[in-house]
């Protein structure tokens, strides 16, 4: 008689998932042997504790890994799991994009009109992280392109970005499902800000591009929302952050204190000072105010603004506090909502005053 303590195939294939086929294909491959064989009748009986392992095998056949790659990944203590499994979801991505770029070249070929490429999102989120970045917009009849926001869609997500030369903002979406191919384009900023009370009230949008207008559809129902596209050359942004100096000075500070004393300020320019445990906002003409209590790493620094352009930045962050990045008085600041990093916003500072006019 077996133990009692021990399961059937049948029961253990009902309690991991698996078919009792495919249990025996398991037992016979190595991967899931089987805790006892009766010598008589041949049947194949299991312990509850191999069911997590069968759950594992069973999980990792559904995205398609093989079994060789599994038997590494189960091998007891073994520090290349983790590698393994993303290696071959990688494998997987490269695959599924080389499918989709295959049947578009066959598409094509055909004659047939692929369809315009679009993403899914959510309204309210779509519409919240365009009111962040439109904020370093432009209007500059010599450099158009300022007045737009740049939309690029891949498999990482959805990365919006403007620009106005003395700011740059940029923030990513995860989409509600991914776009069948990578594809960009730069909206005009007016026609967003049109149609952003329409995108805030659907839960579901479908963003696509076709012939020169970005298309914005609802789930819900048949109405949509078209935005022109802008075809000169957007700026090279992804440069510009990979070329950013290395961080010295960083505060953490809390938002609406940072944005009350740049407020009460009453000249154009105003001046961060940096040290210690607080950062002193002040300006010509203003009486000096307690410092904001901030937590500072690094060495004290003094950095000047317009405050045209660092108030939106602070303005758009998201949560209680914002991180401020500093490499140099001379150097781009890095603005970044402590509870949203994918939210960040380059400012350019202002230099510093002649002689005469110091402060």
């Amino acid at each position: 008689m077996p133990d009692p303590e021990l399961l059937t195939i049948g029961a253990f294939a009902r309690s991991s998932g698996l078919t009792a086929g495919a249990l025996r294909f398991y037992a016979d491959s190595g991967l899931l042997p089987p805790a006892s064989v009766d010598d008589s009748s041949g049947y194949r009986y299991y312990t509850r504790d191999q069911a997590e392992r069968a759950v594992t095998i069973r999980r990792l056949r559904e995205v398609d890994m093989p079994l060789e790659l599994i038997a590494e990944v189960l091998v007891p203590g073994s520090r290349d799991a983790a590698r393994i499994i993303d290696d071959h979801v990688a494998h997987l991505a490269h695959r599924t994009r080389r499918a989709w770029e295959t049947a578009a070249a066959v598409k094509a070929a055909l004659g047939l009109v692929p369809p315009a490429p679009r993403v899914c999102l959510n309204g309210p989120v779509f519409t919240a992280a365009v009111e962040q970045v439109l904020t370093a917009t432009a209007q500059e009849p010599e450099l158009p392109v300022l007045n737009g926001v740049r939309v690029e869609v891949s498999a990482d997500g959805v990365v919006l970005t403007a620009t106005d030369r003395y700011r740059l903002s940029t923030r990513t979406l995860v989409p509600t499902a991914p776009s069948e191919a990578d594809w960009a384009v730069t909206v005009d900023a007016d026609d967003l800000r049109l149609a952003l009370p329409w995108t805030r009230r659907r839960h579901d949008l479908r963003v696509s591009t076709r012939a020169g207008r970005v298309h914005l559809r609802g789930d819900d129902d048949g109405d949509a929302r078209e935005c022109r596209t802008l075809p000169e050359p957007f700026p090279d942004h992804r440069l510009l952050l990979a070329s950013l100096p290395e961080v010295r000075t960083r505060a953490l500070v809390a938002r609406n204190a940072l944005l009350r004393g740049v407020e009460a300020q009453r000249d154009h320019r105003v001046r961060l000072d940096v040290r210690g445990s607080g950062v002193v906002v002040s300006s010509a003409g203003t009486p000096p105010a307690p410092p904001v209590a901030a937590v500072v790493t690094g060495p004290a620094i003094t950095i000047g603004f317009a405050t045209t352009t660092l108030h939106p930045a602070i303005g758009t962050a998201v949560g209680p506090d914002v991180m401020l990045d500093f490499a140099g008085p001379h150097d781009p600041v890095v603005v970044r909502s402590a509870d949203d990093g994918d939210l960040t916003t380059l400012v350019m500072p202002l230099r510093a005053e002649p002689e005469g006019r110091a402060r």
